[in-house]
């Protein structure tokens, strides 16, 4: 503002300086036509038997003339008008002007002790005997030229103060909107925001916000940045709360195992110190057949916490976008194998297959994608009672391969469906776990759908439920 107001009163000066200067000039030439014009009016009555005195009384002159003629008989004269009547000049007045006599035609500027600065020139007498000399005061040109300076500074001044308030209050108006962003940062500067549930419900308010102005946009740009920060922070919480139950579901999982796997080996362990503190054979062969139950059931443990450590770092690698190998696959081929592989398993069951006649060809991990088909029969055979109907399909529908698992079964809870993919998910009654699984088998096929830029998707009511894998239907590329 301070800029501002500087330059503004520079040109303000500049103006006044300038309107002085053009018009001092102008005022100069009108008192020079002024005294021409005195002049030719008294000319015709100068006579050097006179005085000035008598020149100027024998007529009508303005207020101020001042007249200066040779005398031949005292030298110069001088006389002045000064109202009605005329005043002769003093001898210091005269001294001033003594030399203007003898430079005919030059207009001369003179200070007068008596009289102020009167503007003089000096015309030729009658018949070119002499010279006598005509002026005015200067006083009208530098009364006007001083009340046009102090008009220019009350004005500017006056224009200043007021130029220095529409300012403050147009500013203060203009940057109202960014008081505003900068209030919201602050408050938002203020929140903890390293640990726990952080939610920034700070905005910059609607009012203070206009796309068409540069403010207003980067009050919207703020509101839209903590908008996607918030969103982000929400979602580092939900993988925080995630992480959490993974890590106390995965350790859940590794210390039932663990458990068993130390209650038979010290089974094992005091049953053979039994045995050689008692000779007998009985003993000996009780030690034996205990530790080899033991043994069993810790072997059993162990594969299924290796089971478990597999699962988990496999979840890891595919996160990482690792473990998979891209080649040709055939879906319908992959889909009659891991029919052919359950039923064994699931004799209990119904299994059918409908896959087209011509190979369904996609780009992918074929041990990766069997693993999913795998999964997703082994879901259908474990959460439906004996005699249920599992049926598989693959198609190709526009650009992609779809391969549907449909079952007959109970359904899947409502409550759990949204779950259903996470790890470590646990189904409700409908769909109890039977037979020891890890609880990692539907989110390690949607990791690997994932990988293959497709999608896993389950519709479920009682008796109708359908697993559907959509994968790109896009060859491999030749190696």
């Amino acid at each position: 503002m301070t800029a501002v107001i500087g330059m503004v009163a520079f040109i303000l000066v500049m103006i006044g300086i300038s309107t002085s200067a053009i018009l001092s000039q102008v005022l100069l030439v009108n008192l020079d036509a002024s005294v021409t014009e005195t002049a030719s009016e008294i000319q015709p009555r100068v006579s050097f038997q006179a005085s000035a005195a008598d020149v100027l009384e024998s007529g009508r002159n303005p207020d101020g003339t001042l007249l200066v003629v040779n005398t031949r008989s005292g030298g110069p004269s001088g006389a002045v008008v000064a109202g009605d009547s005329v005043r002769a000049l003093t001898t210091d007045d005269l001294s001033q002007i003594a030399d203007a006599l003898s430079s005919s035609g030059q207009t001369l500027t003179v200070d007068l002790p008596n009289l102020g600065e009167y503007f003089v020139k000096p015309y030729s007498a009658p018949g070119g005997s002499g010279a006598f000399l005509v002026g005015l005061p200067l006083s009208n040109v530098t009364g006007y030229i001083g009340a046009i300076l102090t008009t220019v500074a009350l004005v500017t001044a006056g224009g200043l103060l007021l130029l220095a308030v529409v300012i403050a209050i147009v500013i203060r108006l203009g940057l109202k909107p960014l008081r505003a962003v900068a209030e919201t940062a602050t408050r938002v500067a203020s929140l903890r925001m390293d640990q726990g549930d952080v939610s920034i419900t700070e905005r910059v308010p609607a009012e203070q916000v206009d796309e068409h102005t540069e403010i207003g946009q980067v009050g919207a740009a703020l509101n839209t940045l903590l908008d996607r920060v918030d969103a982000s922070l929400t979602a580092r919480q939900r993988n925080e709360e995630l992480m959490r139950r993974f890590v106390a579901d995965a350790s859940h999982e590794l210390r039932t195992p663990l458990a068993s796997i130390r209650g038979f080996s010290e089974l094992s362990l005091r049953a053979m110190r039994q045995a050689q503190d008692d000779e007998s054979r009985q003993r000996t062969a009780m030690a034996v057949e205990t530790t080899e139950q033991s043994l069993e059931r810790i072997q059993a443990q162990s594969v299924r916490m290796t089971t478990l450590v597999e699962d988990l770092l496999l979840l890891a690698r595919l996160d990482e976008g690792q473990e998979l190998v891209y080649g040709s696959v055939d879906l319908a081929r992959l889909a009659v194998e891991a029919v052919g592989d359950a039923r064994p398993a699931g004799p209990d069951h119904s299994w059918t297959i409908d896959v087209p006649d011509e190979p369904v060809e996609l780009a992918g991990d074929a041990s990766r994608l069997h693993q999913v088909i795998a999964n997703l029969l082994a879901n259908a055979r474990t959460h439906t009672p004996a005699g249920s109907v599992v049926a598989v399909s693959v198609t190709r529908e526009g650009q992609e391969a779809v391969l549907r698992v449909h079952d007959d079964g109970p359904g899947i809870d409502p409550s759990v469906a949204s779950q259903l993919f996470e790890r470590f998910a646990r189904a409700d009654r409908s769909r109890d776990r039977k037979t020891g699984g890890t609880g990692l088998g539907l989110s390690i096929a949607r990791a690997i759908v994932d990988a293959h830029n497709g999608t896993i998707a389950v519709h479920s009511i009682p008796g109708d439920t359908t697993f559907e894998v959509r994968l790109p239907a896009k060859p491999a590329d030749p190696v």
